[in-house]
């Protein structure tokens, strides 16, 4: 694999905070895709695409605000999908993208049907990483259980231990060395020494913890109904459920259901069956 340069690319939101991304440089006659990742996560969870793509495409990592090296919010309200669309919309105008593919996981994904709808010429395709309009309660629970809690360790390898007792069901297969991985993505080392979560513990403020069906979301779904879309689903999902997955498919002309078996909310992306399906769509979009 070739190790892929990017470079670290700031913005300022509209509300006046210096955020991040990851700007993979690649193949101007194509498409560049940009990912958003979930509530907790940062760049680092799409940063192997970046090394897996190898030039062969643009690919732009977003640290929503709050997390990364992205700055925290003044204001939690402002942990919200709305303004994380305005954040993007803002990054893509500075940094000369008029249209993408947008690849997201669970938040990410919601952000990118968002982003459908309110920016719909913005919009070449859309990978959608376990997630749907209807969410369902026994994995909203699991989050809430953890969201916002400050942990910290003297070790990677204390880390991994906490992260593999609480989501050993969504990769059953994981070794230590896996939960290490993992830990590096989610966790930073501090100034002091101690590995600590990299995100602002206000996101958990403005968090709906409520599952169930979302009118709004199925409305904002829809307006990929033309548009090139991979759905991506962990086979032990407890968020998206098959029957989302398939309702999503139902509504959705040009969309592709991918289960990726073993792993439940959400794919890590770095599974041979993810990669298969990420590299037929993009071959399909262009």
């Amino acid at each position: 694999m070739i190790q892929s340069d990017y470079e670290d690319r700031y913005w300022t939101s509209e509300d006046g905070l210096e955020l991040h991304c990851r700007d993979y440089p690649g193949d101007d006659a194509k498409t560049p895709v940009i990912c958003i990742p979930g509530l907790t996560r940062n760049v680092r969870d799409f940063a192997h695409l970046g090394d897996w793509l190898s030039g062969a495409r643009r690919i732009i990592m977003v640290n929503l605000r709050g997390r990364g090296e992205s700055e925290y919010a003044r204001d939690s309200s402002s942990y919200n999908v709305k303004t994380y669309v305005a954040d993007i919309i803002s990054m893509m105008d500075e940094l000369n993208v008029p249209k993408a593919i947008f690849f997201g996981t669970s938040l990410g994904g919601i952000i990118t049907m968002l982003i459908a709808s309110m920016h719909p010429e913005r919009v070449a395709g859309a990978m959608i990483n376990d997630i749907g309009p209807d969410v369902d309660q026994r994995g909203l629970d699991r989050i809430a259980e953890y969201l916002g809690q400050g942990r910290s360790f003297d070790t990677w390898a204390h880390a991994a231990r906490d992260l593999a007792e609480i989501n050993k069901e969504i990769f059953p297969d994981y070794k230590l060395k896996d939960w290490i991985a993992y830990a590096k993505k989610l966790y930073r080392m501090n100034s002091s020494g101690r590995i600590k979560l990299d995100y602002d513990m206000k996101i958990s403020e403005p968090f709906d913890d409520k599952g169930g069906d979302n009118v709004a979301l199925w409305r904002a779904l829809g307006s990929l109904q033309d548009v090139p879309t991979l759905i991506l689903r962990g086979d032990l999902s407890d968020l998206f459920s098959e029957a989302t997955a398939h309702k999503m498919l139902g509504k959705l002309n040009k969309a592709e259901l991918v289960t990726v078996p073993q792993v439940g909310h959400a794919p890590s992306l770095e599974e041979p069956s993810s990669l298969d399906a990420i590299a037929a769509f993009l071959q399909r979009v262009d």
